[in-house]
C-alpha cells in the first residue's frame, strides 16, 4: 500500500516537519511506502490527490496533512474515486476535523498515534460520506453565505499575519464585522427534507434579508462554531440553518450558543430556521457576486447550484 502524504510546507503546526519526519522513520521498518508531496501553489494538492488515485486506485491512501484548505483540495480530487483519504489535522482552524475526530480541541499527536502511523501498527476504517457538489465543485465540510463569510475573510488574513492566533483569529474577527449592519440579500430556491416522514418541500425567497445561512454537511466552521451539531457526514442530507437579518444587539446573545452548537430555531425561533436539504439553488437578483465560501474557500459566483452527492469520498476513521 502506499501513502501519500500532501503537505503544505508554509502553513499550519509549526511541527509538521518533525511529525513527519517521525512517520517516515516508522515506514523505513514496513513493506508500506510513504510518499510526501509539497504543495507549491493554489489547487495544487487537488492535482496531486487526482494523479495518484487515478495511477494506483484502492492500493492507494492520500493523507491530507494540513487543515481545511489541504483537505478541500484533496477531496476534491479523490470524489468518485476509489481512493480513500485520511485526514491528520495539521492546518489552523482544522474545522472538519473536530468533527470526524468528536472534539473542538484536537491533539493531533494522538490522531497520528490512533492511526498506528509512530509504531508501525497502522489501522484504520474506511467508510464512505456524502459531499456538496456546488457547480461541479466540491464542499466536504460547510457552505455559507452572509455574515460568516466575512468572518472567514477576514479571520484567515489575521491568521496568516499572526499565525500564533490560532483558531481565535476567526473570534477577533467576530467584533469588526458585527459593527457593520447584518443585513444582506440572497435569493434561493431549496428542496428540503421533513425528517420525520420524508417528506420533501421547497422552501423559496427572493431578495430574503439575512445575516448568515450555513448549509452543512458536517458541524464546524469558522474556527470553531457550530451551525450544525448534529449533522451525519453520511445520510444524504445537509442540516441548514438560515438567520434573518439582525441588529448587533439581537445578535450578541446568539454567538456563544452558536459556537456552542446550541443556536437553533428553538433558542432564537424569532431569528432561526433549521432544517435539512437535498439539493438547491441560490442566486443574486441584481446579478452580483454571492457573499459565500465553500470550506473556506471564498467564490465569485453570482448564481449557485448544489446537491448532495451521496457516499461520494471514501474516507480513513480511527479504528476502535
Amino acid at each position: 500500500m502506499k501513502y501519500v502524504f500532501i503537505s503544505n510546507p508554509v502553513a499550519g503546526n509549526k511541527n509538521k516537519e518533525k511529525i513527519l519526519s517521525r512517520i517516515k522513520s516508522t515506514f523505513r521498518q514496513l513493506d508500506d511506502e510513504m510518499i510526501v508531496e509539497n504543495t507549491v501553489y493554489s489547487g495544487h494538492a487537488k492535482l496531486i490527490a487526482e494523479e495518484y488515485a487515478k495511477k494506483y486506485g484502492s492500493e492507494c491512501v492520500v493523507v491530507s496533512c494540513g487543515g481545511d484548505g489541504t483537505v478541500h483540495e484533496v477531496a476534491n480530487g479523490l470524489a468518485g474515486t476509489d481512493t480513500p483519504m485520511m485526514v491528520l489535522p495539521l492546518g489552523t482552524g482544522n474545522d472538519f476535523a473536530k468533527k470526524i475526530y468528536g472534539a473542538k480541541d484536537i491533539n493531533v499527536e494522538n490522531v497520528i498515534k490512533s492511526f498506528g502511523l509512530y509504531n508501525g501498527k497502522i489501522k484504520y476504517e474506511v467508510k464512505p460520506i456524502d459531499l456538496i457538489d456546488y457547480n461541479g465543485e466540491k464542499c466536504i465540510n460547510v457552505m455559507s453565505f452572509g455574515l460568516d463569510t466575512l468572518v472567514e475573510t477576514l479571520g484567515k488574513k489575521m491568521a496568516d499575519k499572526a499565525p500564533f492566533l490560532g483558531h481565535q483569529a476567526y473570534n477577533l474577527a467576530i467584533v469588526p464585522i458585527l459593527l457593520k449592519p447584518l443585513h444582506y440579500k440572497i435569493s434561493f430556491d431549496i428542496t428540503c427534507v421533513n425528517k420525520e416522514n420524508g417528506e420533501e418541500y421547497r422552501m423559496t425567497e427572493s431578495n430574503k434579508d439575512f445575516a448568515l445561512f450555513a448549509i452543512c454537511n458536517a458541524s464546524y466552521y469558522g474556527g470553531g462554531f457550530c451551525p450544525a451539531k448534529d449533522a451525519v457526514l453520511d445520510d444524504g442530507l445537509l442540516d441548514f440553518a438560515l438567520i434573518n437579518g439582525l441588529k448587533l444587539r439581537e445578535a450578541a446573545p446568539m454567538i456563544t450558543k452558536y459556537s456552542a452548537g446550541t443556536a437553533t430555531q428553538q433558542t432564537f425561533p424569532e431569528f432561526i430556521t433549521n432544517g435539512y436539504a437535498k439539493r438547491g439553488k441560490l442566486w443574486m437578483e441584481d446579478g452580483s457576486a454571492l457573499l459565500g465560501n465553500c470550506d473556506g474557500e471564498n467564490f465569485d459566483y453570482n448564481e449557485l447550484d448544489f446537491f448532495v452527492d451521496e457516499k461520494a469520498l471514501k474516507l480513513c476513521f480511527i479504528k476502535d
